[in-house]
């Protein structure tokens, strides 16, 4: 994923925390902050009960796998991804379930419309 995707500063992640929309489902949260942008970018948090290094970045790779799988249904919007307990267990299939239930849920993705055309 290319680092113009990617929120990385702390001032951005508090922005997207001070903002307040919030919606989860049983395997992640989502926090998001409408902003006028041409792309989303999107902050991913897997915390260390999750399990050792190896496991955490496992679960960010298949995260950043569906993301960009579905990116042309992505809204413009900056959204912080929190894995909760259980993730670890969950294949990709599953995990790619859950996480476009919740971005459906908040109103991220949606499906078979595209945003605009990236280049």
């Amino acid at each position: 994923m290319k680092k113009s995707y990617r929120v990385k500063s702390e001032k951005d992640f508090n922005a997207i925390f001070n903002d307040k929309q919030s919606v989860a489902n049983k395997r992640f949260v989502i926090y998001k902050l409408d902003k006028d942008q041409k792309h989303f970018r999107v902050g991913l948090s897997v915390s260390k009960k999750l399990g050792n290094a190896v496991v955490r970045n496992g679960i960010k790779r298949k995260i950043r796998h569906v993301l960009i799988e579905h990116r042309q249904e992505l809204q413009a919007v900056d959204f912080v991804i929190i894995a909760r307990k259980g993730v670890e267990e969950l294949n990709y299939k599953e995990i790619e379930r859950n996480l476009l239930h919740v971005l459906k849920l908040a109103k991220i993705y949606q499906e078979g419309i595209p945003s605009e055309k990236e280049e």
